[in-house]
């Protein structure tokens, strides 16, 4: 994920960096953001790109969510330094991986950076895809074309239209949050909600104010 954003730096006078301004900044820089996006589950994702030589890219990918639906639009944030990044945007495109729960150890071999991970997952190419299609790993796939790109500390966020997406409807999703996986079949499996009691009604009394009955 991308660094919170510190406020807009207000020089002194003399050009110099207000107190004020630079203790924010130091705030800002002190903050770490992980626990609290920790505290925010979500799906897995692995995105998925070619270089410019045909090779393939990939990495595990935390920040990912929708921006809208029409023209259907995806956003998703990549470390900068990242290869995978540097493919997706040599090509413009790239392909969205959302993993199975049955996928955990492809989810931490594309954050491992190895070397050979795509000789140790099974993947194909369609005629037509952004990127890898991860089909042993994957639930459900988006093919997408990058349509902007925004720099933003140690991260770049990549808006991208998709353009195919494919479901696998028996697959059920892989979570991640708090630093451990779970399923999506035992997240659900449980009984269901207990009816809350309603709220007391307020009643207007004749002539005063509401009170509750």
């Amino acid at each position: 994920m991308p660094n919170s954003a510190s406020h807009p730096v207000a020089p002194d006078g003399d050009g110099t960096e207000s107190a004020a301004a630079a203790a924010d900044r130091a705030a800002s820089r002190a903050t770490d953001l992980r626990p609290f996006m920790a505290a925010f589950p979500s799906g897995v994702t692995v995105v998925t790109a070619l270089d410019a030589d045909g090779l393939p890219r990939g990495m595990t990918c935390s920040s990912m969510t929708s921006v809208a639906l029409d023209p259907p639009t995806l956003v998703v944030c990549v470390r900068t330094a990242s290869p995978t990044l540097r493919a997706l945007l040599d090509q413009g495109q790239f392909a969205v991986n959302l993993l199975h729960e049955q996928a955990r150890s492809t989810s931490d071999l594309f954050a491992s950076g190895a070397p050979d991970r795509f000789d140790r997952v099974g993947w194909r190419l369609p005629l037509g895809a952004g990127g890898p299609h991860l089909t042993s790993s994957a639930h459900a796939i988006a093919d997408c074309t990058v349509v902007e790109t925004a720099a933003f500390g140690d991260h770049t966020a990549v808006f991208a239209q998709a353009r195919r997406i494919s479901v696998r409807s028996t697959a059920q999703p892989l979570l991640y949050g708090l630093r451990r996986y779970a399923e999506w079949s035992a997240a659900t499996s449980g009984p269901p909600p207990v009816a809350l009691p309603l709220p007391p009604r307020t009643v207007p009394a004749e002539g005063g104010a509401r009170v509750r009955s």
